[in-house]
């Protein structure tokens, strides 16, 4: 088949159409993921100074306790607390946009600012999730270097599976890493038998990276296959592992690193405020406008031993 000479078209070149209007679909997508599992389901608290602190106390272990009658009281040594602190840690974004970007017709969003600091809030969201779970010590900071808060993986100690070095659990240090090896159940297993032997509370989760999800969905003794007869799906995939000493849903958390496995007790941990996440307009200087979201903030462990980690995996 052939063209009819000069028929309109709306290609290149003569005789081609003018005047044709933009397609542009008013909407924009965007499918980076923002859920952040870890921050959302601890509890929430409020420091008041940059050095925020909180106690813990333990009982003594069991021993015979038998008395003569009539002896004399004899006192043992009592058991105090022990008090724990963390660092308040600074997380923000800035946005800058020109007069002209603001006023001009867009598709997918009315004000350009808007746009940009609902962007720089999710932003900041994934940067504290990502960093509550880093393996990261306590910073003070000075005047050249930003403090720090110590992380999920600065304070557990107690009931872990590893063969690097443990933190000494006060969030002074960061664990040290060791070799690498297969996630399998028997780890797990002694992690959960540990924290039933150290602690009065069941934990809720074990949160892992994603491929570790898949690695804990195949271990044998918790294999079940089920069919949701509403969809006919079969599924496969382990929420809930129900273990001789607890059970804990299964969760994944793409932003904690791919060599750890979290048993966690949401209510052992606490986001506290300093500054609860704000957007503040700064000072114009040229024709653009600038905002910044700010916020400060740090991790309160309120008892490590509630919890517990199995770590260098592959």
């Amino acid at each position: 088949m052939a063209i009819v000479p000069n028929t309109v078209t709306t290609f290149a070149g003569a005789p081609g159409i003018q005047g044709l209007r933009e397609d542009l679909t008013d909407v924009v997508y965007n499918l980076s993921p923002t859920e952040t599992p870890f921050m959302t389901n601890i509890d929430r608290g409020k420091a008041t100074q940059v050095l925020h602190e909180w106690q813990t106390h333990a009982l003594r272990s069991p021993a015979v306790n038998a008395k003569i009658q009539g002896d004399d009281a004899a006192f043992s040594a009592g058991t105090v607390t022990v008090r724990l602190g963390n660092r308040t840690q600074i997380s923000g974004e800035t946005a800058v946009v020109s007069r002209t970007a603001r006023v001009v017709d867009k598709a997918g969003r009315s004000d350009e600012m808007s746009f940009q600091v609902a962007t720089k809030i999710k932003e900041v969201k994934r940067d504290i999730e990502a960093g509550l779970l880093a393996n990261q010590a306590r910073v003070t900071g000075t005047t050249t270097i930003a403090p720090q808060l110590a992380a999920v993986l600065a304070w557990i100690k107690t009931n872990t599976s590893f063969t690097g070095t443990n933190p000494t659990g006060d969030g002074s240090n960061a664990r040290t890493d060791g070799t690498t090896r297969a996630f399998t159940e028997p780890f797990l297993k002694t992690v959960l038998q540990s924290i039933y032997s150290n602690s009065s509370e069941e934990p809720d989760v074990l949160m892992v990276p994603p491929a570790q999800k898949v690695v804990a969905s195949a271990f044998p003794g918790n294999a079940q296959k089920t069919t949701e007869v509403t969809n006919k799906k079969l599924v496969t995939a382990i929420d809930i592992y129900v273990g001789d000493f607890s059970t804990v849903t299964i969760i994944p958390n793409r932003w904690m690193r791919a060599r750890d496995a979290l048993v966690l007790r949401y209510d052992l941990w606490a986001l506290c405020w300093l500054t609860p996440m704000k957007t503040e307009e700064l000072a114009k200087t040229g024709d653009a406008d600038k905002r910044q979201v700010i916020c400060e903030y740090t991790l309160e462990a309120r008892n490590e031993v509630g919890n517990g980690g199995i770590f260098d995996l592959t």
